[in-house]
């Protein structure tokens, strides 16, 4: 499959093929199929946030025992790996720069 240029920005979850005023915190060059992965992860993301909202007013429960917050963490390692692997260097050396993947993904 041909790969196509698109921008995205985790903060809004935008995946898109047109760079709009901020969406280009990331570029990549990904296959459908590849963009569709991405959204699916993102979608994971703002899913465990939203658990992680409910647990937060809950206030017996520690951050380190917390399932919703493992899952968010879990989540946006995935869709930085994903980024990383789809980026242009650019993406990969900011991704590298910020050290959330670790040794063991890049």
């Amino acid at each position: 499959m041909e790969k196509k240029t698109y921008y995205v920005d985790i903060g809004s979850g935008e995946i898109s093929q047109t760079k709009y005023q901020n969406n280009d915190s990331f570029i990549i060059n990904a296959t459908n199929e590849e963009v569709a992965m991405l959204r699916a992860k993102l979608n994971n993301m703002d899913g465990a946030a939203y658990n992680s909202f409910w647990r937060a007013h809950v206030p017996i429960m520690p951050y380190h025992n917390d399932k919703p917050n493992d899952s968010y963490d879990a989540s946006m390692v995935d869709v930085y790996q994903m980024l990383y692997d789809l980026g242009d260097e650019t993406a990969k050396n900011h991704i590298k720069s910020i050290g959330i993947l670790g040794e063991n993904h890049i």
